[in-house]
């Protein structure tokens, strides 16, 4: 809950990223709206896009407490939430958002080669987890791993909670055997 008449402060940030970091569902309510005018409920949407960016998808209500106006579908916003975290991700569908999401915006060259997501499956709930499959998946930037995390959000239609994607690779079959000695040409 935010106070809407004192803006959103250094303090609201850090408990929201921390709760973030923890992979918590989250609701936003903005509280004491109704003793907002025009003006300053449109400084109070632009302040809370542009401090918690980073909780996007988080659902948020304005609210008034002290009238009890605006609470009645935070509920339903938090029953929602709990829900999304605790989903069940059917494998066959993650890996056909994968490849959609791959195809789509495929991922940067690292070192000359392709990184190359094959498949994924889901790891855990609460923050629903990930776990992405491949080659050279460990190279996967930060914000690649957000555009994914969107992609699986976005086809489950998650609201209220994180997706954390983990990234597994297989073991190189050829990394232990020695190299074989070159025949001369004569």
């Amino acid at each position: 809950m935010l106070d809407a008449l004192a803006g959103i402060g250094e303090h609201d940030a850090t408990l929201a990223s921390y709760a973030l970091k923890h992979g918590r569902a989250l609701v936003l309510a903005l509280n004491k709206w109704d003793a907002l005018d025009e003006e300053a409920r449109a400084w109070a949407k632009r302040e809370l896009e542009r401090k918690l960016r980073f909780l996007d998808f988080a659902q948020v209500h304005h609210i008034s407490a002290l009238h009890k106006s605006g609470v009645e579908g935070l509920f339903a916003s938090i029953d929602k939430a709990f829900a999304s975290a605790n989903c069940d991700m059917p494998t066959p569908r993650l890996n056909k958002v994968l490849q959609s999401a791959v195809a789509a915006t495929p991922p940067p060259i690292e070192r000359g080669r392709r990184i190359r997501p094959k498949f994924a499956h889901q790891g855990g709930k609460n923050p629903p987890l990930v776990i992405v499959h491949g080659n050279q998946v460990r190279a996967l930037s930060a914000s690649y791993r957000r555009y994914l995390a969107q992609c699986f959000r976005r086809a489950f239609r998650l609201v209220g909670t994180p997706v954390a994607i983990q990234v597994k690779e297989g073991a190189n079959p050829y990394s232990d055997r020695r190299p074989r000695p070159r025949r001369r040409k004569h």
